[in-house]
């Protein structure tokens, strides 16, 4: 999926270092100059190197400075309506509908947009390899962690998630080397869940992060690191916002995970949907 210049800068800047957000924030105010500078006018402007500014056009997925320029010209020239958009308090519920709607969708396509494709990969290998996958997470992210225990159920893969964080703890404490670990968290710093990520490392269990923040201390110490993007609004918090893009990523995993292992997921998907028959006699 072909995604704008501004949205690109926006889907990564939580990824940024300074000089990167230096450069993006001067893109994002003021766009129309950027189509009438140089690559060198920039820097001077900056105070930045031109192969920074150039590293930056490679980092959001341009060839360099010029097809960058090209790109983000196409996008002010046409008056397409922001995708993400504040919610008024002159709205009515069928216009506020609309904007939550697309402000997921933007969730969507800038978390597809910075998903790594050697990242999934790997998640995927180490889910097919685990003897038993546990998912974890606290507040908000248990809610993510259930649905995860919801679907991956029936892989035919050994699988559990609990809500309450000392229960995870616990199940953290008796994971193998032949496990794997599935840990979510938006921001990647809460107390809980490092204590529960700690502990299934120590047991030296595979890990997979789903956060927000590529620097994050859930980041820096998993095996595999699966990230989302999304932005804060007046009415929803940016890790509200995420959940939508950590869900979809859980979708990703499962139908990789059911593809890949075709004949015993079948035989799983079966036997769940023959006792939840059962049940409605």
């Amino acid at each position: 999926m072909t995604q704008n210049c501004l949205g690109k800068i926006r889907s990564h800047y939580a990824r940024f270092s300074e000089k990167e957000k230096k450069i993006a924030n001067y893109i994002l105010e003021q766009p129309e100059q950027i189509i009438h500078s140089t690559i060198n006018e920039v820097a001077d402007d900056l105070n930045v190197a031109d192969a920074t500014v150039f590293r930056f056009c490679k980092r959001i997925g341009f060839k360099g400075y010029q097809a960058m320029k090209i790109a983000l010209a196409a996008e002010i020239m046409t008056p397409i309506q922001q995708i993400h958009e504040e919610i008024a308090e002159t709205d009515n519920e069928k216009t506020i509908a609309e904007k939550i709607f697309r402000s997921n969708v933007r969730t969507l396509e800038n978390t597809l947009q910075i998903l790594e494709s050697n990242a999934i990969e790997k998640a995927v290998k180490l889910l097919m390899k685990a003897d038993k996958v546990q998912f974890y997470g606290t507040g908000g992210s248990s809610v993510v962690a259930m649905d995860a225990f919801h679907k991956f159920v029936r892989t035919g893969i050994k699988t559990f998630a609990f809500i309450d964080s000392h229960f995870q703890l616990m199940s953290a404490s008796q994971l193998t080397k032949q496990d794997v670990a599935v840990v979510i968290s938006h921001s990647g710093t809460n107390k809980d869940t490092m204590n529960i990520l700690n502990t299934a490392k120590a047991n030296g269990a595979k890990t997979i992060g789903i956060t927000g923040f590529p620097k994050s201390p859930l980041s820096q110490n998993v095996d595999v690191s699966l990230y989302t993007s999304s932005e804060e609004t007046e009415y929803r918090s940016e890790a509200l916002a995420s959940r939508i893009g950590q869900l979809s990523l859980i979708d990703a995993l499962y139908v990789n995970v059911m593809i890949a292992n075709k004949d015993a997921s079948k035989h799983s998907l079966e036997k769940v949907r023959d006792a939840i028959a059962e049940t409605r006699i």
